[in-house]
């Protein structure tokens, strides 16, 4: 398996490609938009356990603990990072 310092440096690479900048410059992304993404699909075997990874260390930030496909697709994932 990979290890997850270097998951989570594609993650951010991810987001950024999909993701929008706010009025803030922060990018961010929805769930359903990263999870439906063809190129994160073959990248990250645990999309979800990739971004709870992110979110413990405090380079991404979404609502709630745990993204589920479909319940979850409208949830801004947000990097706080750059």
């Amino acid at each position: 398996t990979m290890n997850v310092e270097h998951e989570i440096s594609l993650l951010v690479e991810e987001i950024r490609r999909l993701g929008t900048k706010n009025a803030d410059g922060q990018v961010s992304v929805k769930f359903g938009v990263l999870f439906a993404d063809e190129k994160c699909a073959n990248l990250f075997e645990a999309l979800v356990g990739t971004l709870k990874a992110a979110k413990r260390r405090k380079i991404i930030t979404y609502q709630g603990e745990l993204l589920l496909q479909g319940v979850h697709d409208n949830v801004d994932i947000m990097l706080l990072q750059d």
